[in-house]
């Protein structure tokens, strides 16, 4: 009975969500972590409730499923000339600047994998309310394809690290996590060439006719023997998840509407459980500190940094101006999600203290406020006035 009252009341918040998104124009991310941090300092909601959590947990991992769903590699591979060259590049810089603020302030560890993190999610926002006719649109689309890889495994061997050390153990984890990446490559491989040579299995297995939404049971049973393959491989289900959604995306592209269902039902309520979950973890109390704030800001100002910094290192001669190449610094900074789920890893592992767990996610709903008005403001300003 109190898990069925929890369920019906955080329904509540998530139904209520999209009208306070559209009467204060903050992001749906941020109104839901809001909501759930005031529920619990009202006393609406039970935040410490384990079932609670675990859906919450279930919840980030169809989030990375999503994410997964966001990359073409087919694309990626046509652009890998300038991903070698140019996104490499940026990536190295973001992780070096990382690594300087690191010693340079004697932060956390955990300060190494978040600032440089980057995720596809407000990129994909940004590009389908803008599109992506101008070259730096294009190219943040790409970089985020490449990121998102990159800061997955990071959050991978972080999340090693912090299981096991840097003992024996953790070098066996790696050389496992490297042996799971290369046997899914050429898994990958092997599907192609299957599918190339039968195409006609891609309609068997999710058929055009989809009356029975036999595309939707796969896609959902991929999803779940993936996590459960990561699970008993000790390795993070995250992977597991993320690599589940790349395959739907690249081999049955011919059920154009599928990615839209699902991102229907994760958006719609499944991921809005994590977040509304992760606003539960928050203490009103503290949140409104100076030192918190002044935390919040620094991580903000570091990410805004690194980024702006990295841009014109990696992307200034190929833009060729420094308007565009602000532009994709600035829409490469809200990586929202992976700010939270990274900190929500380290938080949970007794790895980051409470006051800096909250500083992170403050800083993540800053940067999805701020970053993006900002942008759209400048994208108008020095476009959309001159077409005028």
């Amino acid at each position: 009975m109190e898990n069925s009252l929890l369920f019906a009341q955080v329904a509540l918040l998530i139904v209520l969500a999209p009208v306070l998104t559209y009467l204060t124009r903050l992001p749906l991310v941020v109104v839901e972590i809001i909501l759930g941090a005031i529920a619990v300092w009202i006393g609406f909601i039970d935040g410490g409730n384990e079932m609670f959590r675990d859906l919450a947990k279930i919840a980030f991992f169809y989030l990375m499923f999503l994410a997964g769903l966001e990359i073409d590699l087919r694309k990626f591979f046509a652009y890998r000339d300038k991903l070698l060259e140019h996104a490499g590049v940026y990536l190295f810089s973001l992780y070096a600047l990382s690594i300087m603020l690191y010693t340079l302030f004697d932060l956390n560890g955990v300060y190494i994998v978040a600032l440089p993190i980057v995720s596809l999610g407000m990129i994909m926002v940004l590009i389908n309310e803008q599109g992506k006719e101008r070259p730096w649109q294009e190219l943040l689309l790409i970089n985020g394809v490449l990121g998102e890889i990159v800061s997955i495994s990071a959050i991978v061997i972080y999340e090693s690290f912090i299981s096991y050390g840097t003992g024996i153990a953790f070098y066996q984890h790696l050389f496992t996590f490297a042996a799971v990446l290369l046997g899914l490559y050429y898994l990958f491989k092997l599907l192609y060439i299957l599918f190339w040579w039968f195409p006609e299995l891609r309609n068997i297995i999710m058929p055009s006719d989809d009356s029975t939404h036999q595309s939707i049971r796969v896609s959902v049973a991929l999803f779940i023997i993936f996590v459960t393959i990561m699970g008993t491989l000790e390795i993070d289900m995250v992977l597991g998840a993320f690599f589940a959604g790349i395959y739907i995306a690249n081999f049955f592209k011919h059920q154009t509407e599928l990615p839209h269902t699902l991102h229907k039902i994760g958006f719609g309520f499944i991921v809005p459980l994590f977040f509304v979950y992760v606003g539960t973890t928050l203490d009103m109390r503290l949140i409104f500190s100076i030192d918190l704030l002044s935390q919040a800001f620094f991580i903000f100002a570091a990410m805004l940094f690194i980024r702006t910094m990295s841009a014109f290192v990696a992307y200034r001669g190929y833009l060729g101006n420094s308007k565009d190449t602000f532009l994709f610094a600035l829409g490469d900074s809200m990586p929202i999600t992976f700010i939270i789920a990274i900190a929500t890893i380290a938080y949970e592992a007794q790895l980051l203290p409470q006051q800096e767990y909250f500083a992170f996610i403050i800083a993540a709903m800053f940067l999805g406020v701020t970053v993006m008005s900002v942008l759209k403001g400048l994208i108008y300003l020095f476009y959309a006035r001159k077409e005028v």
